[in-house]
């Protein structure tokens, strides 16, 4: 069995990445287009009917979530902590 392996978060920023607007601020989020894809691709992951390369870039979308989930909330947090100085 050959393992494919896992697609590159980076290479999913210039096309999968947008800014939105969340109260004062600007976060990260995924594209319509990619967020659609994560979800077809998760529906194919709990029926257990992805191919290797799918599987590859289901755990590139993932991670790049997971990246950006953590980066929203140590922004979140910069932002609380600033704003109980001023």
């Amino acid at each position: 069995m050959i393992v494919e392996p896992m697609v590159k978060p980076s290479s999913l920023l210039s096309d999968g990445i947008s800014l939105s607007e969340f109260g004062n601020i600007q976060i990260f989020r995924f594209t319509d287009e990619l967020q659609d894809r994560l979800e077809s691709l998760l529906e194919k992951s709990k029926a257990g009917l992805l191919t290797s390369e799918e599987q590859s870039e289901w755990a590139g979308i993932t991670e790049l979530s997971r990246i950006l989930g953590l980066w929203t909330r140590v922004c979140k947090l910069m932002i609380k902590d600033a704003n109980r100085l001023y």
